[in-house]
């Protein structure tokens, strides 16, 4: 049975996760879906002002399109397979799997979610 100490301890360790890791390292584009892939890291600045925005996108696009993250750092190989000169790059793909739009730098949230909102159509 949990004790409320183990419980705590759990709760804590979940609360300083970054919430991307739940979402990243899947295969780009994913299977079937609209899929919009920042390639960043987690040190650089950009990238790191970009994460919250990803993180609420993740969660208003879930079920209608894939939010997911790759830091370049620890995934080198997908970098290269993509080509990425400079981070963030954020790829999005239709549900075909077809990249239709690539952007290097901060993107604004409206901004990505019509790029989203006009693949869903």
């Amino acid at each position: 049975m949990l004790t409320i100490k183990t419980l705590l301890f759990t709760i804590a360790i979940l609360a300083v996760m970054p919430f991307h890791n739940a979402w990243c390292s899947q295969d780009i584009p994913v299977a079937g879906t609209v899929t919009m892939a920042d390639l960043g890291s987690t040190s650089c600045i950009p990238c790191k002002l970009m994460e919250p925005i990803l993180e609420e996108l993740h969660g208003e696009y879930q079920g209608k399109a894939a939010i997911v993250f790759v830091d370049v750092a620890k995934e080198r190989e997908t970098a290269r397979k993509f080509g990425i000169r400079a981070i963030p790059t954020h790829i999005f793909f239709d549900k075909d799997g077809k990249e239709v739009w690539r952007h290097a730098g901060f993107l604004e949230k409206k901004i990505i979610t019509e790029k989203l909102d006009s693949l869903l159509q």
